[in-house]
Parts: structure tokens; sequence; C-alpha cells
């Protein structure tokens, strides 16, 4: 037995001396920039007197653990995003993915890493014929009984089998980057979605009240037609246009339901038995403090730049295996064990069985490891670009959340002013009316093109709501929810 463990207690040694060929995988560089635009921005943006209309201002220092779009103060958006992320089937298949990957990851680790030893145990009958050996007589039948452990290890002395669990980890790592990516887009799925819904409402709601304007205009005008007053065709063109008012309603209704029905689904259950809430825009506030991640930081926070950058690790130690596949391949065997032709003997010294074997296979001539090397280092330059190129398209994506912020700013602005302009016309106008210094169908135009310019004041608060949350999605969030179980081997 002692002669039989001594050969293995050299495996510990010669790993230690065991080298890994292949580059090391280092971190890409952040891009050296300063700034996400060609021309800066304003620190803080415009204000208008109105709902949304809060001055924002960017702020490095907001919490990573708190969920992002609880600043938009709504309790029936929270409640809404914290159930999607548990009902989601698209959550549900990541959280699978990711388990399947690190689950596949612990399986090549076992495998690789650590000897691989089988227990035998065999029992059989024989008789031989002794006429076989030179002899006469009767053969008599016996009983065999044996035991046997074997080991065998595939010694990895070039590192084949650390970098292939390597990019086994880095995969394991892609899915939980790939996790992440998708609760914050369903977070950020359903924000939008509540928004335009309470938008949509609202928008509604005002449209029917040009539209009761216009059906009043019309009533009058076909009274004073009636009369002698009005020619039909002075009435067409104000029926023209409360028909056109009529239609542009239904078009709202339809993105209304349709808005409706991707809540549910996003919520993971379909429209005929999901709940939908009825969001107003009166239960939303505007963040004052926007999220800002300078731009060498940015590639630590986005999921989709961590996800590629991942992918480029796997590519990296796939090189590696690559490299190892041309050097000697080294397999290790031991085998020790019992033999006897009684049980009662089986366990003793005189019954004792082994062996030790070791092979060396060093490639001499295959024409298709050198292209395989080549293969795997054409498929890191492809990796390499699809990572620069996730990197430019983030920078990007985060540029345009700026603009959009800013440019929303000054757009609400400009609506509630002229707002404001249309609600003191109407005022005036009103009053007007009462002196009989205006006629009522001057007066009814006048509230059309107030209540029209609610609509568009309502379309420029949705637009700085869900620009603002596409903001934090481009920053990358607030992370959601950090999970400390998503951690990998890896070490990323």
């Amino acid at each position: 037995m002692r002669t039989f463990l001594f050969p293995l207690l050299f495996i510990p040694c010669i790993l230690l001396t065991a080298c890994t060929v292949g580059p090391d995988f280092k971190h890409p560089d952040a891009p050296k920039i300063s700034a996400y635009t060609a021309h800066s921005l304003p620190d803080a943006s415009a204000s208008a007197p109105v709902a949304m209309g809060t001055t924002q201002h960017f702020s490095s220092t907001l919490s990573d653990t708190e969920s992002w779009w609880t600043s938009f103060g709504s309790n029936q958006l929270n409640t809404l995003v914290d159930q999607a992320l548990q009902a989601s089937p698209t959550i549900t298949a990541a959280r699978a993915t990711l388990e399947q990957a690190r689950q596949t990851y612990e399986a090549q680790a076992g495998s690789t890493l650590l000897p691989k030893a089988d227990l035998n145990l065999g029992a059989q009958r024989q008789v031989f014929n002794d006429a076989a050996f030179g002899q006469s007589g009767t053969s008599k039948p016996f009983n065999l009984y044996n035991s046997t452990v074997g080991v065998t290890y595939l010694f990895d002395m070039f590192g084949g089998n650390r970098r292939a669990l390597e990019a086994y980890a880095a995969q394991s790592d892609y899915q939980r980057d790939q996790l992440r990516a998708a609760q914050l887009t369903l977070a950020g799925n359903i924000s939008t979605a509540a928004m335009t819904q309470a938008a949509l409402y609202a928008q509604i709601d005002a449209s029917q009240q040009i539209l009761a304007l216009q059906q009043q205009e019309y009533d009058i005008a076909k009274q004073r037609q009636t009369l002698g007053a009005l020619t039909m065709i002075d009435v067409l063109p104000i029926k023209t246009q409360l028909e056109q008012t009529r239609a542009s309603v239904l078009p709202l209704n339809l993105r209304l339901q349709q808005t409706s029905h991707l809540l549910a689904e996003l919520a993971g259950k379909t429209p005929a038995n999901f709940t939908t809430p009825h969001f107003t825009m009166s239960e939303f506030v505007l963040p004052s403090q926007l999220p800002w991640v300078v731009p060498s930081q940015l590639v630590r926070r986005r999921p989709d730049i961590q996800a590629a950058e991942s992918l480029l690790h796997a590519a990296n130690a796939q090189y590696g295996v690559a490299i190892s596949n041309t050097y000697p391949q080294i397999n290790l065997t031991a085998n020790l064990g019992q033999e006897a032709l009684t049980t009662g003997s089986l366990f003793n010294a005189n019954a004792a069985l082994w062996s030790l074997a070791g092979q060396l296979t060093q490639p001499l001539f295959d024409g298709g490891l050198k292209a395989g090397v080549k293969a795997a280092k054409a498929n890191l330059a492809i990796v390499d670009a699809d990572y620069q190129q996730t990197v430019l398209q983030a920078f990007r994506n985060v540029a345009d959340a700026l603009r959009a912020v800013d440019n929303d700013a000054q757009t609400l602005a400009a609506q509630a002013a002229a707002e404001d302009a249309a609600r003191n016309s109407l005022d005036l106008t009103t009053e007007q009316f009462k002196l009989g210094s205006v006629n009522v169908l001057q007066l009814l135009t006048v509230q059309q093109q107030e209540a029209q310019t609610r609509i568009n004041l309502i379309g420029a608060q949705m637009q700085r709501l869900t620009d603002t949350a596409a903001l934090y999605q481009a920053m990358g969030g607030a992370w959601v929810a950090p999970d400390a179980s998503l951690q990998t081997s890896s070490g990323q």
C-alpha cells in the first residue's frame, strides 16, 4: 500500500510546477474620455411652473442598492415591477440559464481538477479444462472474488484544463450579466409603459373635451343655418373638424389598450387575466437628482458591457485551450485491489495487487491543431471587436439620453408657456363672451385651442418622465436588487 501511494504524492508537487499557456485575461481599458457629448451640458436642467417641471441636477452619489424606479414616486409602479421581476418568464429563463451555466462549471471542475476514482467489486465462478494444460482429470469449478479501486488523472501540465474551466466561469459570468440586463430592461419597459398609459388617459380626456366643444360648435352652427344666419358652406368645415377629432381619439384608445396588453405581458400574465393598473400623471414625480457615472466607470456598471467583457474573457481562455492542445498530454492511472478464491481471504496482504501507469502523448503531426489555434485567435479578435462595438453603442446611448433630458426640459418649459398663454386667452375670451364682445363660436374655438395645448403639455410631461427612466437605464440603473448568489468563480 505504501509503495502504491508513494508515487501519487508527486502529483501535487508536479502540479505546482505546471504552467498555463496562452495569454492571461486583462480587463479592457475604459475609453479615455471625460465627457459623453461633444458639447457640455448644463449642470441643471430648465424648469417650468407645472407638473414634471422640476429642475434636475446630476448626482454621482445615488445609492446603488435602491431600485431606481422607486424615484418616480408611484406605489403602483413599484408593486408592478416587483411582481414582474418574480413572475416574468424572461427573468425566470435568465435565472435558469445562469444556474445551468453554474452547474456546468461545477461539473467540469469536478471532472478535470480532481482525479477520477472508481470502485469495482466482482465475483465469478469458473472452471478450467485440465487438458488444455496437458493434464488429465476432472476439472473442478472455483469462485474468484476481486475488489479494485482505479484512479485516473489527466495531468494538466500546460493548463489546458484550467483554461477550459476559466472559459466556463466566464460563460457563467456572461449569464449573470444577461440576467442583470434582463432585469434592468424589464423594469425600464414597465416604467415606460406605465407612464405612457397615464399620459394616454390624460390625452384621451382632453381630446374628449375638445370633441364635446366641437360638437357644441357644430350644433350651434346647425341652428344658425336653420335660422338663415349661416350657409352649408359655413357648417361643413365645422363638421369636418368634428369628425377628424372623433377619428383622432380612436388611435389613442387603441394605443391605451395595447399599452395595457404590454403591461400584462411584462408582468407575466395574459391580457385576459391581468388586472391592469390605472396609472395617472398625478401619481408620478420627476426625480430632481439624475444618476451620473463618469465615463471611466460606465463600463463597470452597464450589464451589456460586462456581458460583452465576459464573452471576451471566455474567448481568451478558449484561445489558451487551443494552444495547450499542441503540447504534450500526460495521463496517469493507478489501480489497487484484492483478488482471492474465497471471501474470507479477500482482504489480506497476500491478496493485494496494484499497478501504476503513466502515458505521455506528444502531437507530432496534426495540421488541424495549428488551424485550431489560428481559429481561436481569430475568434478572439471577433469577440474583441464586438466588445468595442458594445462600448460604442453604450456611450452613444448615454449621450442620446443626456441630450434627451436636456431637450425635454426645454420643450416642457415652452409647452408650459404655450399652455399658460392659451389658458389666459381662454379667461379673457370668456370675460368678453360674458360682456357680449365675442360670440359663442369664437369662445368654443379658444376653448379648443386651450385643450389642444393641454394635450401637447401632457405629451411633453410624459416624454420627460420616460426619457428620465431611459437615462437611468443608460447609466446602468441603480442595480436591481443586488444578489450575492449571482457571483461566480471567475472573480469578475
